[in-house]
């Protein structure tokens, strides 16, 4: 889970906006810069272009007067030497036949024990019912009606939803439309039920799956865990067969549908031949939170309806219509401190009220999170010529001169896509600074908060669907999830498009994406 707004410039100077974007979208560029600096900078471009070209091309170099020169030795050998080659063979039958087998036999284990590829056969995006939009002006009136909340606690609030990022079309469940708010177990299953079972109507009319054929089935909701479980609910409605195996994740926050993912891969690969389910969403119905602490009431202002189902398979024929294949999936928790892990907090106020506090160190705590794991990502995406860079200035600045700044290695030469959770205005600016992309890259992140609020763990999804629908997802296309939770946790999952995509059936997008980008006011 991760909160907070944010200010700042939403457009920042060196770069534009790609794709059909049917809205439009201003550019401020703070300052002009001189002719001679301009040439500089696309000098060095262009150096630095050409550095990772030879980096990239460097073993085929260097293979190439390998090659020449054998071929030319060749070309020049004596046919004797040849025959005499093949006689000697002969007499070594036994040799060639015991490598065979061990060839044949170091074959068959390497392709029996191998990870077995996980495919992105398809998913879908809940998309909430018109009458449960909130407006600025609907959520503030209700928050006062409902008397909880003082005035000091509602100019807080409107201040939040000014500076947050969201839009004016996001949704709150029907148990917050009422006066007073009705935050009842049936209203909180009622909310469940719509969100996941309108999510998997969808999955499974897109995909034309039978639910007797999932094996296995992963549901994450941090907050809301009733008994029976929530997967227990969709094996109920879906009549899934009785061997399934069911997985039900609560309080692991935001970050828990690539958490999701990653348990689902882990099972397909012990699992053969089947499908697996996951369902990632959260629920808001009791969560909502009624009092006048400062750090409480953000949650209120963020979160917002929504949720996902996405359908994996290890079957081999369904690369064929699958979407994405999983590449990669790193995790990193850093619980063992008690700051990131009392960072967002659920616990009562001083009158006995609960809630989800979010600490003021949130944002550093994220970013030191983020620094482990893209430390442990970079190795597996970057090409080695941003390894190589990097590597140089770690050893020089231990070395040589400790005020040199660390090399921020460029991801956007190994990602196409960038899928940021919508935490909040606040996450995404931070990383799209620390990370040096372009608004474009973040784009998808931006009108996802504006449109849809924070989803909590199916915002990426909701990402996703937006460069879908942008029509920007070509065959071998890269795509970075990046998703922040309590505990404190920051895990990605990185995805290969094995197509050009096209957005599915009933996209949450299919009807206003020409309306997007829009300008979002600082």
């Amino acid at each position: 889970m991760s909160g907070g707004g944010g200010g700042g410039d939403e457009n920042k100077d060196g770069g534009g906006r790609g794709g059909n974007s049917g809205g439009a979208t201003t550019i401020k560029i703070k300052e002009r810069r001189r002719l001679p600096d301009f040439l500089q900078s696309v000098n060095l471009k262009y150096v630095k272009l050409g550095y990772h070209y030879l980096i990239k091309h460097l073993l085929t170099l260097l293979l190439i007067p390998l090659i020449s020169v054998i071929f030319v030795e060749g070309a020049q050998t004596d046919p004797d030497d040849l025959k005499q080659l093949w006689i000697h063979l002969q007499y070594n039958l036994v040799s060639v036949i015991i490598c065979s087998i061990f060839l044949v036999f170091g074959s068959t284990v390497y392709i029996m024990t191998r990870p077995k590829p996980v495919y992105l056969v398809d998913y879908a995006c809940y998309r909430p019912p018109q009458h449960l939009q909130v407006k600025y002006h609907q959520f503030m009136e209700h928050s006062r009606l409902t008397g909880d909340f003082d005035e000091s606690s509602l100019e807080f609030q409107r201040k939040i939803l000014e500076r947050s990022g969201l839009g004016e079309e996001t949704y709150v469940p029907e148990a917050m439309h009422c006066l007073p708010p009705q935050p009842s177990m049936a209203a909180a299953r009622e909310e469940a039920e719509q969100v996941v079972y309108g999510a998997l109507d969808t999955l499974f009319a897109n995909t034309s799956i039978k639910p007797k054929d999932i094996g296995i089935l992963v549901v994450n909701c941090s907050l809301f865990n009733p008994t029976p479980s929530l997967s227990a609910m969709i094996v109920n409605k879906y009549k899934l067969r009785g061997n399934i195996r069911s997985f039900n994740l609560g309080g692991m926050g935001c970050s828990a549908g690539v958490i999701a993912i990653d348990l689902a891969k882990d099972l397909l690969q012990i699992h053969r031949n089947t499908y697996a389910v996951v369902v990632s969403t959260e629920n808001i119905t009791q969560n909502w939170y009624f009092g006048n602490k400062k750090s409480m009431l953000i949650p209120n202002c963020l979160f917002r309806v929504g949720g996902s189902a996405i359908l994996l398979s290890n079957k081999s024929v369904d690369r064929r219509r699958a979407k994405y294949k999983l590449v990669h999936v790193v995790r990193t928790h850093c619980g063992s401190d008690d700051k990131a892990f009392q960072c967002v907090y659920q616990e009562e106020d001083d009158v006995g009220k609960v809630g989800v506090s979010l600490s003021k160190d949130l944002m550093a705590i994220a970013g030191e999170a983020l620094k482990t794991n893209i430390t442990t990502l970079g190795p597996l995406v970057l090409p080695i010529s941003e390894q190589l860079l990097f590597f140089t200035t770690l050893v020089i600045k231990k070395l040589v001169n400790n005020k040199i700044k660390p090399y921020i290695p460029d991801f956007k030469l190994a990602f196409e896509h960038f899928c940021i959770h919508a935490g909040g205005r606040a996450v995404i600016d931070e990383l799209e600074k620390n990370l040096q992309l372009l608004p474009v890259h973040v784009e998808a992140s931006r009108m996802t908060l504006h449109r849809f609020g924070n989803t909590s763990s199916s915002s990426i999804w909701y990402e996703l669907a937006y460069i879908e629908a942008k029509g920007r997802m070509c065959r071998g296309n890269h795509v970075w999830q990046i998703a922040f939770g309590s505990g404190f946790k920051c895990n990605s999952a990185v995805w290969e498009a094995l197509r050009y995509v096209k957005p599915s059936p009933q996209s949450p997008w299919e009807d206003c994406i020409n309306r997007y980008p829009v300008q979002i006011v600082a």
